[in-house]
């Protein structure tokens, strides 16, 4: 099968959406399909606004439509809400091309916490985006059931994976701190909740992996705590291992792959008891959950690490690809032999 999927999201992106794509691509090209990405790398870009890591596709509209009439995809899958999948969802609705789409973040959550807008604006304005969509892809049953509570009546289950090669168990020396060390990864921004980690009193050391838009002001505010950039992911394996903790102060991510690679490097995982952690972590024991994230932090220190790999490979990029694929609305030829036949 062509698949050819539409993203806003991509390198040089560091993200979950960015991460999942890949691995995505990569475990069905495996399997023997062919994969074309649209991304905002073909396109001239901005930066948008208080997030300068992210590009907004300019004007996408006309080499949008080049791209899909010459790769003629038998698939079309747009991955997000931006620019390049409000024109690619504009297309499809304009030529009666079926589309399936994926909510891949809770966007709402986190435009209140950045901007202040109400939740329920912004989950209208996402009904409206996917409500033309054969298929909404949500990551967890939990938020397939918060989507549905907002009107959405087409939502379908497509789960994550992680690397079991990459992220895996090792020794590592690499963060030289007293212990026990607590570690989070990923974006440093407000609606990610990173300080609410760092003011917990706990022994041991602190250390935040990733870049974002709230890190510097972070850095000022609490000095004794270390700092990585963006790493590349066998980098970032040996960071995982060489903690005690991870610590996911998130209580807005719709899944949190780096959950997973922590586990998969027999890093036991502390965090709240919110969406994400509970479809992860469920009541397997690799985790500590708690309203308290001190005391999730504390109870993780006594999880075995051996417990946290066996749990991580529970999941995997083939299952969830596959999952994808059986999600998608494969288009009939006839209709691009409607559409040359009508240009």
């Amino acid at each position: 099968m062509k698949i050819m999927i539409v993203t806003d999201a991509w390198e040089p992106q560091v993200n979950g959406v960015v991460r999942t794509l890949k691995n995505t691509t990569r475990e069905l090209t495996e399997i023997g399909h062919t994969v074309d990405l649209l991304t905002p790398l073909e396109f001239k870009t901005i930066p948008c606004p208080t997030y300068p890591e992210i590009r907004l596709s300019l004007l996408p509209k006309r080499h949008l439509r080049k791209r899909i009439d010459e790769f003629k995809p038998d698939a079309l899958h747009i991955a997000t809400e931006g620019p390049l999948g409000l024109a690619a969802r504009a297309y499809a609705i304009e030529h009666n091309l079926p589309f399936t789409t994926a909510y891949h973040t809770r966007f709402p959550e986190y435009v209140q916490a950045r901007f202040g807008v109400p939740v329920a604006w912004t989950y209208r304005f996402l009904h409206w985006f996917h409500k033309a969509s054969l298929a909404v892809m949500a990551p967890t049953p939990v938020v397939k059931s918060d989507l549905e509570k907002f009107g959405f009546t087409n939502v379908v289950l497509w789960t994550r994976g992680v690397d079991l090669e990459i992220f895996r168990q090792m020794e590592s020396k690499v963060l030289n701190t007293a212990r026990p060390i607590f570690l989070y990864v990923g974006r440093v921004a407000v609606e990610k909740n990173v300080e609410a980690f760092l003011k917990l009193d706990l022994p041991g050391s602190k250390w935040v992996c990733g870049e974002g838009p709230a890190l510097a002001e972070l850095k000022s505010r609490y000095p004794t705590a270390n700092y990585l950039g963006v790493l590349t992911q066998a980098e970032l394996a040996k960071v995982y291992a060489a903690a005690d903790v991870f610590v996911f102060p998130s209580r807005t991510d719709t899944f949190g792959l780096v959950l997973l690679e922590a586990l998969a490097c027999g890093t036991p995982v502390a965090a709240y008891p919110v969406t994400g952690p509970i479809d992860v972590l469920g009541d397997g024991g690799a985790g500590a959950m708690h309203d308290d994230l001190r005391e999730a932090c504390l109870q993780a220190l006594k999880i075995d690490r051996n417990h946290a790999r066996a749990w991580a490979e529970r999941f995997s990029w083939t299952a969830a690809s596959e999952q994808f694929a059986a999600h998608l609305k494969p288009l009939s030829r006839s209709t691009y032999s409607e559409e040359s036949a009508a240009a």
